[in-house]
This record gives C-alpha cells, sequence and structure tokens, in this order.
C-alpha cells in the first residue's frame, strides 16, 4: 500500500509580512492619489496676474515756427601774402655780404644783399672812355662838314666831298648816342650790385651765402620778402556746390545779400577768432580743370602782422538767410527705414509720425524743407519712447543754454563766390 502526500504549508511568519507590504503600498498610493488632488485645486484656484497698466512717456514739446534765417558757410582757406616778391640778382658776380637780419621786417629801399661792385665799376669806366672818343669824333666831323659846306657851295669841291663830309657827321652823332647807351648800361648794371627791398614785408632766409657767385639766370633766387598788410586769404568752392545753391537761390530757399557783399570772419588753429573782419574782393572767372573748383579770395587788415601766409584757417561767410525757414532740434529727428520722421503731437496730446525731407546743418538744428507747417507740435526730449497713437505726457523742458543762438550757425556747404548766382564750399 502506497504511502498518502503530506501537504507542506508556508510558515506564518512570511504571509504576515507580505500582508504588511501590501497595505503599505496601499496607503503610499492614497497618498499620492490625494496629493495630485490637492495641486490640481491649488493650480485651479490660483487666478491670473493682473495686466500692468500703460506707461506714459514725459516728452518736451517744441512749436514749429516759419521765419527767415541768417546762415553762415564755414569751410577751410588758406592765408597767401598780398604781395610775396622774390628779391633776385640782376648781374652776375660774387656775393659780398648779406645786409639784413633774416625773418625780420625790412623796410621798402632797404639794403639786403651787396655785390662786389669793382669790375661793374671798371666796365663804367671803360663806357665813360669810349664815349669820350666817340665825341672827339664827332667835333672834328662836325669841324670838316663846317669847311666843306662853303668849299662845295663855291663848286670848290665835289658833291662827293660833301656828302662824305655830312655822312662823316652822322655816323659821329650816332657813335656817341651808342657810347652814352653803353655808359647807361654800366650805371646800371653797377647799381644792381647793391640789392633793395621793393616793399615793406617780412623777410625770408637767404638762399646764397656771402661769398657765392651768383647769375642772374642760374641761381640768381635770393630770398623773398612777403607783405603782411594786407593778407589774401584763399580757398575754394566745388561746381555741384555752386550749382546746388544756385538751384536753391532760383527756388527761393536761400538768398544772398545784395552785390554779394559777405563778411568774412576767420577762425585760427587754436579756435580763437581774428580781430579783424574780410571781404571779398576777388572770384576766378574759370574752375580749376584738375580740381573742379572755383577759387574765391577774401582781404583782410593786418596791421599788427599776426597773420602769416601759409596758415590754415577756418572762413565763416555771413550775409545770407533762408527766407521762411523751418528749423527742428536734431534730436526731434528719427531716422526710418527709407526717410527720416518726427512725432506730431496733436490736441489730444497724441503722438503721430510724419515723414519729412532734412536739408542742412544749422547748429544743432536741421532745416526742414518739407513736411512740417507753421504751429504744430513735435516732440523733442523723448522720441525715443513715444509709439504712434500713443497717450503723451507734456513736460517742461530742462533749462539749458540754447547752442543754436549761443553757438554760430554752420552749414557743411562752403563760401559763396562774388557774381550774379555764386555758391558755397565745404
Amino acid at each position: 500500500m502506497k504511502p498518502v502526500p503530506v501537504l507542506r504549508c508556508a510558515p506564518l511568519w512570511r504571509i504576515g509580512v507580505l500582508a504588511r507590504a501590501l497595505a503599505w503600498f496601499a496607503c503610499a498610493a492614497r497618498a499620492l492619489l490625494l496629493l495630485a488632488a490637492g495641486v490640481t485645486l491649488l493650480a485651479a484656484c490660483r487666478k491670473p496676474p493682473a495686466t500692468p497698466a500703460a506707461v506714459v512717456p514725459d516728452v518736451t514739446v517744441t512749436t514749429v515756427v516759419q521765419q527767415d534765417t541768417p546762415v553762415d558757410f564755414e569751410f577751410t582757406a588758406q592765408t597767401q601774402s598780398s604781395r610775396e616778391v622774390e628779391i633776385r640778382s640782376r648781374v652776375d658776380g660774387f656775393l659780398d655780404k648779406r645786409m639784413y637780419v633774416e625773418g625780420q621786417v625790412v623796410k621798402a629801399g632797404q639794403t639786403m644783399f651787396q655785390m662786389d661792385s669793382k669790375p661793374f665799376e671798371a666796365a663804367l669806366q671803360t663806357a665813360r672812355g669810349q664815349l669820350a672818343q666817340q665825341q672827339a669824333r664827332l667835333e672834328v666831323a662836325k669841324a670838316n662838314l663846317a669847311r666843306v659846306e662853303p668849299l662845295a657851295a663855291q663848286n670848290a669841291l665835289s658833291k662827293k666831298d660833301l656828302d662824305d663830309a655830312v655822312g662823316n657827321e652822322k655816323q659821329s652823332a650816332a657813335a656817341v648816342i651808342a657810347a652814352r647807351g653803353e655808359v647807361d648800361t654800366a650805371l646800371l648794371n653797377l647799381g644792381y650790385t647793391t640789392i633793395k627791398s621793393p616793399l615793406t614785408g617780412l623777410s625770408s632766409f637767404a638762399r646764397q651765402q656771402d661769398g657765392s657767385y651768383v647769375t642772374a639766370t642760374a641761381n640768381g633766387l635770393l630770398t623773398y620778402v612777403y607783405q603782411l598788410n594786407p593778407m589774401w586769404v584763399n580757398f575754394s568752392i566745388s561746381e555741384n556746390e555752386m550749382l546746388k545753391y544756385r538751384d536753391q537761390i532760383a527756388t527761393g530757399q536761400l538768398k544772398f545779400p545784395a552785390h554779394n557783399n559777405f563778411e568774412v570772419e576767420l577762425i585760427l588753429a587754436d579756435g580763437s577768432q581774428f580781430s579783424q573782419t574780410g571781404r571779398i574782393d576777388f572770384t576766378n572767372p574759370a574752375f580749376n580743370t584738375e580740381t573742379g573748383t572755383f577759387l574765391v579770395r577774401a582781404v583782410f587788415d593786418n596791421p599788427k602782422g599776426l597773420l602769416r601766409p601759409g596758415q590754415f584757417v577756418r572762413a565763416r561767410i555771413s550775409g545770407a538767410i533762408r527766407p521762411n525757414s523751418i528749423l527742428v532740434p536734431q534730436r526731434a529727428v528719427l531716422q526710418g527705414a527709407k526717410s527720416h520722421f518726427v512725432w506730431v503731437v496733436d490736441d489730444q496730446s497724441k503722438a503721430h509720425q510724419r515723414v519729412i525731407e532734412v536739408g542742412d546743418w544749422h547748429g544743432d538744428d536741421w532745416f526742414v524743407s518739407e513736411g512740417l507747417k507753421a504751429g504744430e507740435r513735435i516732440v523733442v526730449d523723448g522720441a525715443l519712447r513715444v509709439a504712434a497713437g500713443a497717450q503723451l505726457k507734456i513736460v517742461a523742458a530742462p533749462a539749458v543754454a540754447n547752442s543754436a543762438a549761443s553757438a554760430p550757425a554752420t552749414q557743411a556747404a562752403g563760401a559763396p563766390a562774388q557774381g550774379s548766382s555764386s555758391g558755397a564750399s565745404q
């Protein structure tokens, strides 16, 4: 008979551990579900943040005014002596001595160089001796003619003898004239050995030193003398600027004074202004074919000699006006994608964009040729914070010096030339 199999059960302690683990997992799952439900409830109860109120920008405005505006033209110029004289030797010879101090002012008629005069004194003596010989021959010829004429009248001598006597007398007279010319030439050459200044001015350094042999053709230049009073100031106007300003004059955008009677002021290299004012006294009738510019010259009194030849200065020409022009501050003009624009303020203090056409500079302002009318208000300070149609808060402008009134009006253009219709150059 087979034995009956015996069923073996797990120990009771293992069953208890498994039950407790299952209970712990169940509790954890319930806790996670409750936490998720709480988070969902809090998110549903939270309110969205309130939209902040729009900020009204503070701006300053100015009213557009249309009026006649004086304009100046500023450009680079260079000074030039009104008389720049080369001191040269007129004869060949040795240079004995320099008689002036280099760089000092010399007077008209003052001796500057002395050449060796001995060869020229000897030449003068020779010429005078030849003149005396010719004068003696003339006396003999005259006496001979005086004897021949009565004898020829009595037919005691032939006609040929009379003609020979007359011819000899005329030849002797001509020889005397030539001899006197040689004497005059010798006197001139002797005088040329003393070289004097033809004018009062500032002297340059000596190109030849004492003891040098100079010739009138090769190395006859000895020095220069520059007249300082008056002084010339030269500047150039480009052809494009000439045409531009002629068009503006024709359309009434620019007006020059009667007879082009401009006033010219000079700004020196250190920024100081020259005390004297000048006037335009010459305009070249033709353009320079190499540079395409038109030469204009102004003249200045220079009694103290402060201006020297060759200085670079800035010349400011006054007298022109722009009739019924509109000026706006530069900071009020903004650059768009295709053009310049400003913000125009209406009666409700709202901003509207306005496209404008700008012209030349005038100090810190800009000329506006199109786009604005007198009486309109535009934004000056705070224009970058303005949006189209936005409400604006208009505040008073800070108390600062008006740069357009205190600084001289300038344009990056040029100088007006003298003539019926002329322009200015940068």
